[in-house]
């Protein structure tokens, strides 16, 4: 019993180390921005009379986050000047990502959206696309900072100041415009992207070493570049950087892992996160209609949601560090499952009762918080030290895209079968990741790319 105590005592006293702060303070600074060109602008533009089609299509700008691996190889390999020799590699892209994120927002507090919509629609583009190459730059250096066997609270703390920020980025926002107008609560969320940009200069930059079979993948920008001497030298040398940074992490993803593991583990990356997205749009709709008023949607789903966030968070990290990542993942999948369950039973009741409102819906935030917490420790687990920021941002676009496309119809179907056996149905999208993490246990026998990259380096 005591190395029990033990084991779980040295799982939370890991979060007293210093990048477990500054892995936080980053997940903050990822947030914020995603949730003022979302939810809090959409609020914005709506009291500015904005009509719903022109906002629903301003929220396509969330489209840059899915897409951003189209541009993570240059922010895995690109030295930036000055800055790389200063800050290194990954934090000198977090600070430039991060100083163009204080003047985007800055930029979008002194915009009218009722008078110049286009200078808001620019604006927010510009802001998606900055958050975005910070969360390539922010994914990296999360999963280069600590060992494997620290990911799942690196994880962790990057989510609790996620939801932080996105409670900061709506409660907060909300509070001071009600008060004072969007113009300056805009500017205050500007102010506080300052503490992304302080951690940035705070924190050490990881230090990473080279695989060896990283440098044989190398080998290919070199047998290209030999092949096309005739080529004039600036379309070699953009040949050559595609290659390195497009072709050489994938091949190497596959070289480690093979094709049917790779195959499989996009399989189960892309179906792990339907039944979170599924659900999510009709979450508010169900509680309105269901007899819920604003205040007590706001003031259970809020404030009870927050704290069951924060607690699942870390709850999430140290299932992580205790029980591994395979495990946690069937974890948050079960948990997911029973949530909406929870909604389902909580759907075929009749009245609105606060406790069971708050009951389920705190239940269903730890869930999303170990089941998320779960699946961005396994991404950091398959990466490769040469290629983190590029891999990372293929995986991470991998389980967001065919959840969103199916979070589309999940209006029709509550419309055709009620809500009560949507939130089955929603329930039921866990079972195929399920099932392919079976497959995954079964077939993931490597190790840590970490430890194989240590491996290969030794003589």
């Amino acid at each position: 019993m005591t190395a029990w105590w033990r084991g779980w005592g040295a799982a939370v006293l890991v979060y007293r180390q210093p990048r477990m702060a500054a892995s936080l303070a980053l997940g903050f600074s990822c947030g914020l921005p995603f949730i003022l060109v979302g939810q809090t602008l959409s609020a914005w533009l709506r009291q500015a009379g904005i009509e719903r089609a022109t906002i629903g299509m301003l929220a396509w700008v969330a489209l840059l986050y899915t897409v951003k691996f189209l541009w993570a190889p240059f922010v895995d390999r690109l030295k930036l000047p000055l800055l790389h020799d200063l800050l290194g590699r990954r934090r000198s892209w977090m600070l430039l990502a991060q100083a163009c994120l204080a003047l985007g927002v800055a930029h979008l507090a002194s915009q009218d959206p009722a008078t110049h919509l286009a200078g808001v629609a620019l604006g927010a583009i510009f802001i998606a696309f900055a958050s975005a190459t910070q969360d390539i730059a922010v994914d990296a250096w999360r999963v280069e900072s600590a060992p494997p066997e620290e990911q799942g609270a690196m994880a962790a703390g990057y989510q609790l100041g996620y939801r932080v920020a996105v409670m900061t980025g709506t409660a907060g926002a909300f509070w001071i415009a009600a008060d004072h107008g969007w113009h300056v609560s805009y500017l205050a969320m500007a102010a506080l992207v300052g503490v992304g940009l302080l951690t940035t200069l705070l924190s050490r930059e990881p230090v990473v070493p080279v695989a060896r079979e990283s440098l044989l993948g190398e080998q290919r920008v070199v047998a290209w570049l030999s092949t096309r001497e005739h080529w004039p030298q600036g379309l070699r040398t953009l040949g050559g950087t595609f290659i390195g940074a497009v072709v050489c992490p994938l091949t190497d993803f596959f070289a480690r892992y093979g094709w049917a593991l790779g195959v499989l583990l996009f399989a189960f990356i892309g179906s792990y996160r339907l039944t979170d997205y599924a659900m999510g749009p009709m979450a508010n709709p169900f509680y309105l209609d269901h007899g819920y008023s604003l205040k007590e949607v706001a003031a259970v789903v809020k404030a009870f949601g927050l704290v069951a966030s924060l607690l699942g968070v870390v709850i999430g990290g140290i299932i992580v560090a205790r029980l591994g990542v395979l495990r946690a993942l069937a974890t948050g999948s079960v948990m997911m499952m029973l949530s909406n369950l929870g909604f389902a039973a909580l759907a075929s009741t009749h009245g609105a009762s606060i406790p069971l409102l708050a009951c389920v819906n705190s239940f269903d935030n730890i869930a999303i918080s170990v089941h998320g917490t779960s699946l961005v420790a396994f991404l950091a687990s398959l990466t490769s030290a040469r290629y983190t920021a590029t891999q990372y941002a293929v995986l991470s676009s991998i389980y967001a895209l065919p959840g969103k496309v199916l979070m589309g119809f999940s209006g029709l179907v509550v419309d055709h079968v009620g809500y009560s056996a949507f939130f089955t149905y929603t329930a039921s999208l866990s079972l195929p990741g399920l099932l392919l993490l079976y497959f995954v246990a079964q077939r993931h026998r490597f190790a840590p790319p970490a430890a194989s990259a240590a491996a290969a380096a030794s003589p």
